[in-house]
């Protein structure tokens, strides 16, 4: 192909794709001149949480007790700083606000500022569901030979953190970014938690790959799931407009102390009772009643 022949056609697709007919459903023009929230500085705050969370374990470091207060308040200033930028971010990318009323966007600083303080705050009681997570996952794994293992090296710990670092924020009404949190760690582990889902303390998911946990689910205390089970909705009801109908419960609720095995696959707002046990492979749509005299 001829040099000028081959520069008429990029010209041509050039001019297709900066037509509005192309991109106008797929464009995004930034609120305010505010840029999209930054994936790699989203990973770089996750491994920020991490090092603070798992001192030690994580990060270039060689820790002793003496030099945690020091670490931590090194890597609480860098995520500060980092994070109060990303959620503003994300405030502005959900701006409901006129382009052209720029007082916002200094409304929108402080608030970013003040949630930042207040997820800070929140790391302690993150830090304490999460050591229950480990706790289960080692009570339940005769293979695992310490806890420290399986803070390392188990995925039930990546994605676990991912998402209580991911609901905290939610609870905070902190667009978008939530959702980036827990993709990240969908992305690494193939375990799909929606940062809106309800998860209590002592959760464990073995082996965990193709596990899917959806918005509206609620999950109670010392349960665990395994590889591929899917809490999922059954149907989407539609609005006059033929549109699904955002925010109703469509998810199951799982109460204490259930066990669901590999590969089962339970559908919309129903609740499996307390201390049931859901074979592997099963598809469950009706309640499971507990089996449990309580």
């Amino acid at each position: 192909m001829k040099k000028k022949s081959m520069n008429t056609q990029l010209s041509n697709t050039i001019t297709e794709l900066s037509s509005p007919e192309s991109y106008n459903r797929v464009y995004h023009e930034p609120n305010h001149g505010m840029p999209m929230p930054s994936i790699e500085t989203m990973k770089k705050i996750v491994s920020l949480l991490r090092e603070i969370i798992f001192p030690g374990y994580f990060g270039a470091d060689v820790l002793n007790e003496n030099l945690i207060q020091y670490h931590t308040g090194v890597n609480i200033e860098q995520l500060s700083a980092l994070l109060s930028e990303q959620i503003k971010r994300g405030l502005c990318f959900d701006c409901k606000m006129p382009k052209l009323d720029k007082s916002q966007c200094v409304a929108c600083e402080h608030k970013a500022q003040n949630i930042t303080t207040v997820f800070i705050q929140e790391l302690p009681e993150i830090r304490r569901k999460l050591s229950t997570d480990i706790q289960a996952a080692y009570n339940g794994d005769p293979a695992a030979h310490s806890i420290g293992e399986i803070i390392f090296c188990y995925p039930t710990v990546k994605v676990l953190l991912n998402y209580r670092v991911a609901h905290a924020l939610v609870q905070l009404n902190v667009p978008l970014l939530p959702r980036i949190i827990t993709e990240l760690a969908h992305s690494e582990t193939g375990i799909d938690i929606n940062p809106e889902a309800r998860i209590g303390e002592y959760f464990c998911i073995d082996h965990g790959t193709g596990v899917v946990i959806g918005a509206t689910s609620i999950i109670g205390n010392h349960v665990k799931i395994y590889q591929g089970v899917t809490l999922g909705a059954k149907n989407f009801p539609l609005d006059e407009n033929g549109n699904p109908i955002k925010g109703i419960a469509r998810h199951p609720i799982v109460e204490d102390n259930v066990i669901i095995y590999a590969n089962a696959t339970i559908l919309g707002r129903i609740t499996i009772g307390r201390g049931a046990i859901i074979g592997g492979n099963m598809w469950i749509t009706e309640d499971v009643k507990s089996p449990c005299v309580c």
